[in-house]
């Protein structure tokens, strides 16, 4: 499927948040919205899982946006600890609700790695409460529990339904984090053997695992 990426500037709290958009060529299934890990690290949209995470959706049907959080690339701002960056995926999201499904019948995917993931469950709290609940989550090396050299998640619960993956070899987000966050809630966690943080060679299981969960 070929798919062209553009660059567009969505109005944020602080300023322009710079979002890559990508729409497949058949008639949308739904809206992703896909966030990036922590910028301290480099986070950014281009990052490759996040790239795979959005193209995983526009296989499925779905328009993609990958929004650079405040302060990276073009995105005006300065990192706000995950509270501001919310409040820019909400923005961002409002944005392709407006540019593609003005009375909200489309399903909202929402995804994220590493702190990325951590502010969608922050998003999919927001818009609970506001009775627009997203049809799903996936989350990818979730932020959560004590990060060395970032600070302590407070990880919101999330749907049963959630596709949680993570990398059996994380040193950034230790497996036992996410382990502790998720068994309080009775959700499954995908582990990849021998997968870094960073999924090195095991992005493609990454897509895998959400084709099939998907369908």
């Amino acid at each position: 499927m070929s798919v062209s990426a553009t660059n567009v500037d969505v109005a944020g709290a602080v300023g322009n948040i710079e979002v890559i958009l990508e729409v497949p060529p058949q008639p949308l299934t739904g809206i992703a919205l896909v966030a990036h890990p922590h910028p301290a690290g480099g986070g950014a949209n281009t990052n490759k899982v996040v790239h795979t995470l959005a193209k995983t959706f526009l296989h499925l049907g779905y328009a993609a946006l990958r929004p650079n959080f405040r302060g990276v690339g073009r995105s005006e701002g300065t990192h706000d600890e995950g509270v501001g960056e919310v409040d820019d995926l909400m923005a961002t999201l409002d944005f392709a609700h407006a540019r593609f499904d003005p009375q909200h019948k489309l399903p909202v995917a929402l995804a994220g790695f590493s702190f990325g993931a951590y502010c969608q469950t922050h998003l999919a709290r927001r818009l609970a409460v506001a009775g627009r609940p997203a049809k799903r989550l996936v989350l990818v090396g979730t932020a959560a529990g004590f990060v060395e050299g970032t600070r302590h998640y407070d990880t919101e619960a999330v749907p049963a339904d959630t596709i949680l993956i993570h990398g059996a070899a994380d040193s950034t987000v230790p497996l036992a984090n996410v382990l502790a966050w998720a068994a309080p809630q009775d959700l499954p966690v995908v582990v990849i053997p021998g997968a870094d943080h960073f999924f090195h060679r095991r992005l493609h299981l990454i897509r895998d695992i959400i084709i099939r969960a998907w369908h």
